[in-house]
């Protein structure tokens, strides 16, 4: 969790669409236990979408770059690469920043991400 409470929320503050994309983020990334914002011609986001396929998690896909979201994909990367985000992939579990590919492999190897995918109700086993 980030500052003020809010799973992730950061300091882009420019403009109204930015405080909007900022609110749309929040939003989405609470829309299912796991989320991950996407573009689809990235190696990575495809290698994490696979991962938690290969574990039977379903998660919510966003693909920042194609239709509906292609409008409003760029002010929603801003808002990821302002609150700390490098590249996409980016991961939620139950709402909760994960991070990037990076951290998801790191949390799969060393043994956390299936309790967090567990306490996050994406897994029953």
């Amino acid at each position: 969790m980030h500052g003020d409470g809010h799973p992730y929320s950061c300091n882009y503050s420019a403009k109204q669409h930015s405080v909007q994309a900022t609110e749309l983020l929040e939003r989405m990334s609470r829309a299912n236990a796991v989320v991950i914002f996407s573009r689809s011609t990235c190696f990575m986001c495809h290698a994490a979408k696979r991962l938690f396929c290969s574990m039977g998690v379903s998660p919510r896909v966003y693909e920042l770059d194609e239709y509906p979201m292609r409008s409003a994909g760029k002010d929603l990367e801003r808002v990821l690469v302002a609150g700390g985000a490098v590249v996409l992939p980016v991961v939620f579990i139950g709402g909760k920043l994960v991070g990037g590919m990076d951290s998801v492999m790191e949390s799969h190897i060393n043994g956390t991400l299936v309790p967090l995918l567990k306490e996050a109700g994406a897994l029953w086993l």
